[in-house]
């Protein structure tokens, strides 16, 4: 065993036993902070906990090589390390348990995860950059195991394209892309497939990424013999060790209890990493979890006594104090010293959290019990409201639920009562409201003045003699704008690259601006999107396509869970303005039909779905975005590309405004609203009837998240009194959103005289064929007859039953 870490040049060797003696501290620290975590979970005051006990000497090796500028992306064992970097305190680790709403109490995310989630601050308060490079990074963890996987990636791929591309203003994003991208990972989570798709993605894209996979041999309280192949996944990845052409990997593998080792591996991971962005993989092993997987139940259950009493033994902490001794870094007296200073600054670090997390609670209570006692002496209904405030004054520990539970209550018992104290309740609970709801519900989407919803549409205009074009064109013309204007812009997909996509959108774009920025990728959506996240979150401006939208399915859980929820899990300070380019709607076939949107809507709040008619609409949504900071994701309408649209002179310019329907018939008699593909089998039917007397207006929704924020569907309501919504989703899907908020957020039910009527496609999945679809989703002949069925019911003389 090495004695002393080679951790600096030069280093004399009280300097040497200083910094051992400092990590030391902070293990001992983060240690204590578990355990006494776990009690408060027990006692009540905290809901769960899921702690880092056993990891925390790889983990201060590992925070000796972490540099300014670089990222993690990791997942809740990871505290010794964000307090060995600095970016956490023992006050906010409780303040995290407790679920703290405030931003200042709990950087992490506000109260809006649970502890052991971990984040640092990309942007300030007025959602701008701060300068990456001058602080350590952390990405915002997510629960999902293997979840942080694809995002690692393109935090890592982000240092290749800064490296390799030129133009890019890098101020606050990277010097020179020397940054390097760490994520951790417990050896059960290895088995996800989202861990294999990322492993194999960044040998073949060869970015700086360092994996840690901690080894503790149980995946909650199931054995590594039924989670990996060999019981190692380092043994069953050396196929992955990289060759003389550095094709592949560097893979390490060390003990978790040994420092010295351990500080040797993680400086031999970083140099590889940094300086010839090369992936590594550092498996640590022989690594214990003192006290289980969380809080739900105790590691007794179902490690024997022989594996509990090697825990003992091999603890990484017991370990390093007993290679301190022998090595004369310090006494056992200093040692015990700093254990008891350690177990003395956690106990007063929980009690500051505690008090700083209930005093604002407690003042709403009390302001809460003085308006209720006026309003009940005010009151015929003393006796029940004063025993409402009985109860409130007994919680001693109340949460605001409590309060605002009660207050609401008592308002029943003076319904028919007025008075002034009534009043002030009434403005309390409001305010308190109002005050309250944004800790817990804001960043959604985002605040910033780079807000999708700030940017003024620029409409496409057209030369006097403006030939008709493929949309293809119009698309592909478009993206060379983007391109030649954003150096920062990239888009990567399957087929992206050589042919220019399947649809020759992108053709040209290759050859013109390199295959950094416009890439090929493999068979891989999960980590498509995740380059694009992790890319994204580093300032770049990556598109990431996704072939179809049906493929889409391989990477919704990363859309759900980690890009959609980004803004708001960190409560606005960090963001990923990706877009997600597709295509979908009306092919034939059970696997390209591509029109899931009530899946899609109800799973990525927080992401903006955008569904344009044509590719004109379509590059002024892409323009749009590049001018905010929110993620997106386009679906460009599969049988459009060959269709013809008049070239505007604008492209790169013009802009789709979000959340805005155009209206594109108007009408008297009902209003069709509909979108992408479908809209043209709406127009026919439209047109066939007008031959009969029927005046359709119809309106195209264009953006589903978010939809007719002008409320512009219920003036057509208001004007033809009946309304049918037209889509290719499944019945209940889209359709069902969009007349959702028609009726009961536009209140558009008041001007019907009609029952509002929805027209989707088939439940089953569309057979193959050009029959499979006409039997399977909306025809022209199944719009105008739904239509005329319901002018039938209103004027059956003037239109009589058709069959």
């Amino acid at each position: 065993m090495q004695n002393k870490p080679n951790t600096k040049k030069d280093i004399t060797f009280e300097d040497f036993k200083s910094e051992v003696i400092n990590d030391y501290k902070i293990a001992v620290t983060s240690r204590e902070c578990s355990l006494l975590g776990r009690r408060e979970v027990l006692t009540g005051k905290a809901k769960f906990g899921i702690f880092g006990d056993g990891k925390e000497v790889p983990q201060l090796a590992w925070a000796k090589v972490f540099k300014n500028g670089d990222f993690r992306s990791g997942y809740y064992r990871d505290q010794t390390f964000m307090m060995a970097i600095g970016a956490l305190n023992i006050q906010q680790f409780f303040a995290g348990l407790y679920g703290h709403a405030d931003i200042e109490a709990d950087p992490m995310s506000g109260g809006r995860q649970m502890g052991g989630h971990f984040g640092t601050h990309s942007l300030d308060e007025n959602g701008d950059w701060k300068n990456l490079t001058k602080q350590k990074n952390s990405s915002a963890d997510i629960s999902p195991t293997a979840g942080q996987m694809p995002r690692l990636l393109g935090l890592a791929q982000a240092s290749k394209i800064y490296r390799n591309v030129k133009g890019i203003d890098t101020t606050n994003f990277s010097d020179k892309g020397n940054e390097v991208a760490w994520g951790t990972i417990g050896n059960a989570s290895t088995s996800e497939g989202l861990f294999f798709e990322t492993i194999n993605a960044a040998g073949v894209l060869q970015v700086p990424m360092v994996i840690n996979i901690w080894d503790d041999e149980y995946g909650i309280s199931v054995h590594a013999r039924h989670q990996t192949t060999k019981e190692s996944i380092s043994e069953i990845l050396k196929g992955f060790q990289r060759d003389k052409k550095n094709n592949g990997y560097e893979i390490f593998k060390v003990n978790g209890w040994d420092y010295p080792a351990l500080v040797e591996t993680y400086q031999k991971a970083s140099k590889i990493a940094r300086e010839e962005h090369v992936p590594v993989m550092i498996h640590v092993v022989e690594l214990t979890q003192p006290q289980g997987h969380s809080t739900s139940g105790s590691h007794e259950r179902y490690k024997n006594q022989e594996r509990l009493a090697w825990e003992t033994e091999f603890d990484c902490i017991a370990k390093m104090q007993e290679w301190m001794l022998a090595n004369n870094i310090a006494t056992q007296d200093e040692l015990d010293a700093i254990s008891k200073t350690a177990k003395k600054e956690v106990r007063e670090g929980k009690k500051a959290a505690w008090e700083a997390y209930l005093k604002p609670i407690k003042d709403e209570q009390q302001k809460a019990i003085t308006l209720l006692t006026n309003l009940a002496n005010s009151s015929s209904n003393k006796v029940f409201i004063n025993k409402l405030v009985n109860d409130l004054s007994s919680i001693g520990e109340p949460i605001r639920k409590d309060i605002i539970s009660t207050t609401r209550k008592a308002l029943r018992y003076v319904i028919s009562e007025n008075s002034s104290e009534k009043d002030a309740l009434i403005n309390w609970l409001n305010a308190n409201i109002e005050t309250n709801q944004p800790k817990y519900s804001s960043h959604l989407y985002s605040a910033s003045k780079y807000s999708a919803l700030n940017v003024k549409e620029v409409k496409a205009t057209y030369d006097v003699n403006a030939e008709d074009a493929d949309g293809r064109l119009i698309l592909r013309d478009n993206f060379d704008a983007i391109f030649s204007k954003y150096p920062e812009t990239l888009v990567f997909g399957e087929d992206a690259g050589t042919i220019g996509d399947v649809n020759q959108g992108l053709e040209g774009m290759q050859e013109k601006y390199g295959e950094l920025r416009v890439a090929d990728v493999g068979i891989r959506e999960a980590t498509i999107l995740g380059q694009g996240i992790g890319m994204a979150m580093r300032g770049l401006r990556p598109i990431a396509e996704i072939q179809y939208l049906d493929y889409i399915l391989y990477a919704l859980q990363i859309m759900s869970d980690d890009l959609a929820s980004l803004h708001y899990r960190t409560n606005g300070k960090q963001k990923a303005p990706l877009i997600i380019r597709t295509r979908g709607h009306r092919l034939e076939g059970i696997w390209h039909s591509g029109s899931q949107m009530g899946g899609i809507i109800n799973l990525v709040r927080g992401i903006h779905v955008l569904v344009p008619r044509n590719m004109t609409k379509a590059a002024g949504f892409y323009n749009t975005l590049l001018e905010s900071d929110e993620p997106a994701v386009i679906v460009e309408c599969l049988n459009g590309y060959r269709l013809k649209e008049k070239m505007p002179n604008n492209l790169g310019e013009l802009k789709t405004p979000l959340g805005v329907v155009e209206t594109i018939k108007e009408g008297s008699d009902i209003t069709l609203v509909s979108y992408g593909s479908t809209l043209r089998i709406v127009e026919q039917a439209a047109k066939e009837l007008q031959e009969v007397g029927i005046d359709a207006e119809i309106i195209d929704v264009q953006s589903l998240l978010p939809f007719d924020l002008n409320h512009d569907i219920v003036k057509s309501v208001a004007k033809t009194n009946r309304l049918m919504v037209i889509d290719e989703d499944v019945p209940g899907g889209a359709s069902a959103f969009i007349l959702n908020e028609i009726l009961n957020t536009q209140n558009a039910f008041v001007h019907l005289d009609s029952q509002p009527q929805t027209l989707a496609a088939k439940e089953h999945r569309p057979s193959y064929g050009t029959d499979g679809d006409y039997f399977s989703k909306p025809s022209t002949e199944d719009v105008f007859e739904a239509v005329y069925n319901v002018m039938h019911e209103v004027n059956p003389e003037d239109y009589p039953k058709l069959r």
